[in-house]
């Protein structure tokens, strides 16, 4: 998530691919929704939006993303649940991600699909909780990430990479090729946000005809689109700023752009339920 937290059908799930014993519809839409599993208070909004006042504190909401469609029910990332980040951080309101699905509606074990925006401890760390969902993760962060000497300060963490490990065992775990690639009909997940080694944002295409991008960390804030200013924590503040330009381009209205913690997120749209609003 922060610098300060660092310490088939498959790809061939596409176009005409059958699932379940249906064929999927030519131009799938998706409900989307965000979900909230707890909120973090006081967290330094310099360490969010580069260049922000140091003595401001907001305060942050951790959320899922879940894009229910006609054959499948997408997570975009996962939450986090293990101990030792709970020991770290003190989340209020917290419930596990599976947990906060369920009581919105949505079994654990009927998630198809988890997208990892990134392989930080609090969006890759619940990806377990879904035991029969397909996980996609960039292959160039994966990789990365996969090797150890790239672990310290990374917040990337050796439990969740060894996590990830038992899903690819299971045959579950999807490494994406790259750039603009479609995870299932109606999702495409792009790179360039430089979050991360290989940090990725999706685009999905709602009811009605309009398309939303679920930034993640890529993009922390409204402040950040709305002041034009990188995230703290990039690899590259001009590739971050140009892929909040792609975004503003991708998604049918800026207000369609869904940043990863702002919990100005469960005001600005409509309720859905316990912790959720639709977006649309």
């Amino acid at each position: 998530m922060l610098v300060s937290f660092f310490r088939f059908c498959a790809l061939p799930l596409l176009v005409g691919c059958s699932v379940g014993g249906h064929e999927a519809p030519p131009n799938p839409t998706y409900q989307a929704y965000a979900v909230s599993y707890g909120t973090l208070r006081g967290f330094p909004l310099r360490g969010l939006v580069l260049g922000a006042d140091s003595t401001e504190r907001v305060d942050i909401a951790m959320t899922v993303w879940v894009l229910r469609g006609q054959d499948r029910v997408v997570l975009v990332d996962a939450g986090f649940y293990r101990d030792e980040f709970l020991a770290s951080w003190e989340v209020e309101d917290f419930v596990k991600p599976s947990e906060a699905v369920a009581r919105f509606g949505v079994r654990p074990e009927d998630v198809t699909d988890i997208v990892i925006s990134h392989m930080h401890w609090d969006h890759v760390d619940g990806a377990d909780l879904f035991p029969n969902a397909r996980v996609w993760v960039q292959r160039a962060e994966y990789e990365h990430y996969a090797d150890s000497t790239n672990l310290p300060r990374s917040g990337v963490f050796a439990s969740d990479v060894a996590m990830l490990r038992e899903i690819e065992r299971a045959g579950r775990l999807h490494l994406v090729p790259g750039d603009s690639s479609e995870i299932a009909p109606g999702i495409v997940a792009f790179t360039g946000g430089r979050h991360t080694h290989e940090s990725q944002y999706v685009s999905a295409r709602l009811e009605g005809g309009a398309t939303a991008v679920f930034a993640s960390d890529n993009l922390y804030l409204y402040a950040n689109l709305e002041r034009h200013r990188p995230i703290a924590a990039t690899w590259d503040t001009v590739s971050n700023l140009a892929a909040q330009d792609r975004m503003r381009r991708l998604a049918s209205s800026e207000r369609l752009i869904v940043p990863g913690h702002d919990l100005a997120v469960f005001s600005r749209f409509a309720d859905a339920g316990p912790g959720a609003v639709r977006i649309q």
